[in-house]
Formats: structure tokens, C-alpha cells, sequence
């Protein structure tokens, strides 16, 4: 317990809290969730269950036909054959990611990953005696992980790399040739390599293919959290290789019995065509907000070499304005009424260079944000 580090952004939201308890005006740009409410459609399919009274158990891998509606939308999204027996329904991604360092990380075991990158991911790793390694990854790479890094860092202790595209707090995409190779070098090695792929579906360019097409060796995790704007639900899906099945099912019975039914009752809506249309209306509203956000930023000052290509967040260098990203952070709530997230949640990479900006707020609030930061920064400029 001793090395599982807080996640200090919840501090800036408890800060936050009181100034807006206090009467201040707060507009939050720190939290990684989407601001759109869960889709009426799956809203209804949750009604509708709990109209029908019982809510069981399921079986610990999740509803037949929930694992049934993933498959298929492997098939119509990235025209991608699923079988839906690899398919297991988690309590969110968080659920996945457990259930994945469980299988693969015995105690001592490397993880290797990049940094900047989710803390979580660090913290689950060591909750299984795994140890979580962090290989610092900068704009030359667009904060991705290549195959010559992970080779670099492979050795005997090492059981797998996990690589997130869309990438938090970066944004970015990882090239699908690099993923291949940085596959190749942990097959070569003995180990796996794990796909976060959350932000599947908030990408502001060609979509991304999934890393499930390089290997049937490949771990995929994915959440209903951020696309289908179901965070509170707090379900997910892993897609292991065939030979991990049974081994995911027995820790899943042992860890949760099985996600939540109702979430899983509301999830099937979420792949109908009614739904996805309104989810690709928001992902185009999203696409708007980093368009006015990312501009902004670097006229005031901000570093941001790598345009992000996906989920919602801006991974801003701050060092030409601030020496301690921790306390400008701080500066930035008291002063201005905007709440950022500081680098130091995101790993030993220069951390105090760096600030998360998360555009899950609207046009306007973004905006107003945007105003309310410049003056903070014009009126620490002045002699």
C-alpha cells in the first residue's frame, strides 16, 4: 500500500468544490469525462430492466448476448471477425486492466509503458506485485512508444507492454506499423503486448484500425466510459486470446462475479443505429472544442508540438510560463477559476513541465476559459 500513489487530480476537483461551495465560478477543465448525458436510448434500455424487476447475476464474462453485440461491432466498425467467446464484460476498463496484470504479471514482473501515460495503469500493475516500468516518451515519437524503445527495455523480468491509442493525457495515435513492430518485439521476447483502445471512437481523423488485426495474441481492453458516454456505469470489455479465457473467467468469478447487470441491460442499446448517430454528432463537437482550445493555448504561450488526434485532452508544455506545473495549476484555479491538471499525475517524465487540458466542458464555458486564462497570464506578466 505503501507504493500506490494518489490520484492528486482529485485533489484539484476537492479544491475546486470548495471555491464553488464559496460562490466562485469554476470551470472545470481537469476532468477526463465526457459532459454529454448517457444516450437516451440506453437510458431506456436501463428502464426498461429495471421495469422487468429481477436483476441477477450473470455469468462472470458478462451477458451472451452483450459479448454477442461486441463482436459485431468489431465487425461493422472495423470490419474485424470477433468471436464473441474472446469477449469479457468487466466493471469498466478499470475491470479489464485488473483482470489482464492479474493473468500476465507474476510478482517482480516488468510492465513496460510509456510515460506521460494513465496513472491508474501503474497502480493496478503494482496491486499485483507487477512492476509497473516507465519509459519516458517525448514529441520526436508523439509520446508513443516505437518498437526500438521497447527492445530497449525488454529483458529477462519483462512480461508485456502496454501501449494506449488514443494515448491519456496525450491525445495522440500510435502509427499502426510502430504497434506491429513493438508486437513483434514482445512476441519475440516471451510476453504480450496489451491495446488500450478507451478512446476507440473519439478520433478526429480516418478511425484508427484496432491492434486485435496484428495478432490473435493481442490483449484489446475497451470501456463503454468515453465514447458511448456511459462513465457511471462503469462497464467495459476485454478481448483476450483464446487461451486466456477460461483464465480471465476464473479470476472474474473470484474478483466480481460478474458486472453490473442493469449496466449491461443498458449496453446493449448502445450499439444501435440510433445511438451511434447521436455519439458521432458529439464526436464531431469534440473534434469543434480542440480546434478552438489548441490554437489558444500556443497563442498565450503553451507548448503544444503534437496536435492530439483523439480523446479529449491537450498534453500542454508550460515550462516558458511556469517553473512548477503543481503550483501554477493551483495558481490557475485560485486566480483565474479554471481547473487543470498538473503532469505529476502522469508519471516522472518532466512532469513540472506540463499541464492536462481536458475539453469536456462546452463552446461556450471553453471559450470563457479560454478568456479567463489569458488575463491570468497578461496580468502575471506585468512588472
Amino acid at each position: 500500500m505503501a507504493e500506490i500513489e494518489p490520484f492528486r487530480v482529485m485533489d484539484v476537483m476537492s479544491r475546486a468544490a470548495s471555491l464553488e461551495r464559496a460562490g466562485r465560478s469554476v470551470i472545470h477543465m481537469e476532468v477526463g469525462e465526457p459532459d454529454f448525458p448517457t444516450p437516451e436510448p440506453v437510458r431506456r434500455a436501463a428502464a426498461q430492466a429495471l421495469a422487468g424487476g429481477a436483476l441477477p447475476y450473470t455469468v462472470s464474462l458478462g451477458l451472451p448476448e452483450l459479448r454477442e453485440a461486441i463482436a459485431r461491432y468489431y465487425r461493422t466498425r472495423y470490419g474485424f471477425d470477433l468471436s464473441p467467446e474472446r469477449v469479457a464484460v468487466t466493471a469498466g476498463s478499470s475491470g479489464a486492466l485488473l483482470l489482464v496484470m492479474a493473468a500476465l504479471l507474476d510478482p517482480g514482473a516488468e510492465l513496460l509503458m510509456a510515460d506521460p501515460g494513465y496513472p491508474c495503469n501503474r497502480q493496478i500493475a503494482r496491486t499485483v506485485d507487477g512492476v509497473p516500468v516507465g519509459i519516458p516518451v517525448g514529441p520526436e515519437t508523439s509520446f508513443q512508444l516505437t518498437p526500438r524503445l521497447v527492445e530497449e527495455h525488454w529483458n529477462e523480468h519483462t512480461a508485456a507492454v502496454l501501449v494506449a491509442s488514443p494515448a491519456n493525457p496525450t491525445g495522440t495515435l500510435i502509427e499502426p506499423s510502430a504497434l506491429r513492430g513493438i508486437e513483434e518485439v514482445a512476441r519475440r521476447g516471451g510476453g504480450r503486448l496489451v491495446v488500450d483502445e478507451i478512446y476507440h471512437g473519439l478520433t478526429y481523423g480516418p478511425d484508427p484500425r484496432t491492434a486485435l488485426e496484428i495478432s490473435e495474441g493481442v490483449f484489446v481492453v475497451n470501456s463503454f466510459s468515453k465514447y458511448f458516454d456511459m462513465t457511471g456505469w462503469r462497464l467495459g470489455w476485454l478481448v483476450s486470446p483464446s487461451e486466456y479465457v477460461r483464465e480471465l473467467e476464473k479470476l472474474a468469478q473470484n474478483l466480481f462475479i460478474c458486472p453490473s447487470t442493469l449496466a449491461q441491460r443498458a449496453a446493449l442499446a448502445a450499439f444501435l443505429p440510433e445511438t451511434l448517430e447521436v455519439l458521432e454528432a458529439r464526436r464531431r463537437e469534440l473534434r469543434a472544442r480542440r480546434d478552438l482550445v489548441v490554437p489558444a493555448l500556443r497563442e498565450m504561450g503553451f507548448e503544444v508540438p503534437v496536435t492530439p488526434e483523439g480523446a479529449f485532452y491537450v498534453y500542454a508544455g508550460c515550462g516558458r510560463l511556469a517553473p512548477d506545473s503543481g503550483r501554477f495549476a493551483l495558481e490557475i484555479l485560485e486566480e483565474a477559476g479554471v481547473a487543470v491538471t498538473a503532469g505529476l499525475d502522469f508519471g516522472r517524465n518532466h512532469p513540472e513541465r506540463y499541464l492536462r487540458f481536458s475539453y469536456t466542458t462546452s463552446m461556450e464555458k471553453l471559450r470563457e476559459a479560454m478568456e479567463r486564462l489569458g488575463r491570468f497570464l497578461r496580468g502575471r506578466r506585468k512588472p
